[in-house]
């Protein structure tokens, strides 16, 4: 038996499944699809259930402990001095059982003036298992794919409102599997190093006779090495995104707030060659993909705002946008909506999201539900949960104890 070699490839599995294809139902709508690609896109996942349940946004929203993901910066301006969460996706239920994601965020504020932080959050997002057959179709083996991501951050007061923050990351994404004459060897993962810079400001404006809160943020996220499954010889481009958003927080009455919330995103990879975009020349073709393929990602990262091949136009059909809002009693009950729009171009995930939670004393319960638009969209009833502990509330409540 000729050997050959099996890459499972991140990219293509969830753009399979993500990218809803009923936005493909003629020719035309065929031609003009044209998703941008990355490698390790589970980086992309929202991982908690708040920002889960207001249509996947959270770069502006009022600092928590998840924040990690959606500002690092953010963190500066945590009410508690520290805390940590665990959060649990189930992903793509509608397809198969066994694919979620886990994640554990965390930070704690040091200094005299509670004006910096350090973050860390780990992140593992489970393929379950896959199984392995011979020519004959006889399975003769299972492996268990998955990608992680660890992260340590830090950020800053730079002013009275505003903020920065950074964060390194180290990704691993084990996928690649090598089988042969009936032997299997250990999969061949692929190794990358990326980074994330964010900023964050919010202001306290007088409205009537309330005190209200305006707040926007930035997060540039992702910037690092290309992943390969192969030695370098096909690299795939991380998932770095721009990410840019507001937020506005205001009393309904005593003990009743209402936030509103919006965030732009738009993915700075380059976009793939395609035959058809060079008139079926195959040699102005062969030579975009071999200069596709050497890009650096900085390079690719300025070359994305403007690489559409559809020009101008195509670079908007590009931007994502989430809408939510957050209604809360005393910060201690929470209800929460949100809607989340890809063009049908460029993915065509649109969907629905609701959310509840609720805190106790020093803990606190979130849950989301997704309910997406398209009747074929494997996001369709995704759940998420998420369980927050506030670490400063846990250390004063041990300390009056122990008066």
């Amino acid at each position: 038996m000729k050997d050959f070699k099996i890459l499972f490839c991140i990219a293509c599995f969830l753009c399979a499944a993500v990218f809803s294809i009923q936005a493909q139902k003629n020719e035309t709508v065929n031609d003009m699809f044209n998703p941008i690609n990355t490698g390790v896109t589970s980086l992309g996942i929202a991982p908690d259930a708040r920002g889960g349940s207001m249509g996947d946004l959270g770069v502006a929203t009022d600092p928590d402990v998840n924040s990690q993901f959606w500002n690092p910066a953010k963190y500066a301006f945590a009410y508690s001095r520290a805390g940590v969460s665990l959060s649990y996706t189930p992903w793509l239920r509608k397809l198969v059982n066994d694919i979620n994601l886990a994640y554990m965020a965390g930070y704690w504020k040091f200094g005299s003036q509670d004006i910096q932080a350090l973050s860390a959050s780990l992140r593992y997002f489970s393929l379950g298992s896959i199984p392995i057959t011979d020519a004959g179709g006889n399975i003769q083996n299972s492996i268990n794919p998955y990608e992680m991501a660890v992260d340590l951050g830090y950020s800053r007061k730079l002013s009275e409102s505003f903020s920065m923050g950074v964060t390194f990351r180290f990704i691993y994404s084990d996928l690649g599997y090598n089988y042969s004459d009936g032997v299997t060897s250990d999969s061949k993962g692929a190794a990358a190093f990326a980074a994330d810079i964010a900023g964050y400001q919010t202001f306290y404006p007088i409205i009537g006779r309330s005190e209200c809160q305006w707040s926007w943020g930035f997060n540039i996220s992702n910037i690092g090495s290309k992943v390969s499954y192969d030695g370098g010889n096909n690299s795939a481009f991380l998932p770095t995104n721009l990410r840019l958003g507001t937020s506005f927080l205001f009393p309904l009455a005593d003990y009743n707030t209402l936030s509103l919330n919006f965030d732009l995103n738009k993915l700075l990879v380059p976009t793939q060659p395609r035959l058809s975009d060079y008139n079926n020349d195959r040699d102005a073709y062969e030579a975009a993909k071999e200069r596709f393929r050497n890009m650096s990602p900085i390079t690719g990262i300025f070359k994305s705002f403007s690489d559409a091949p559809g020009g101008f136009k195509e670079e908007l059909r590009e931007i994502n946008f989430s809408i939510g809002a957050e209604y809360s009693y005393n910060q201690q009950f929470f209800l929460r909506a949100g809607y989340f729009n890809e063009n049908k171009y460029k993915g065509n995930r649109k969907y629905f999201t609701f959310g509840a939670g609720f805190a106790l004393n020093v803990f606190r319960l979130d849950a989301a539900y997704v309910i997406a638009t398209a009747q074929t969209s494997p996001l369709d009833q995704t759940l998420r949960f998420t369980l927050s502990f506030d670490m400063d509330g846990i250390k004063d409540l041990v300390g009056r104890r122990k008066r």
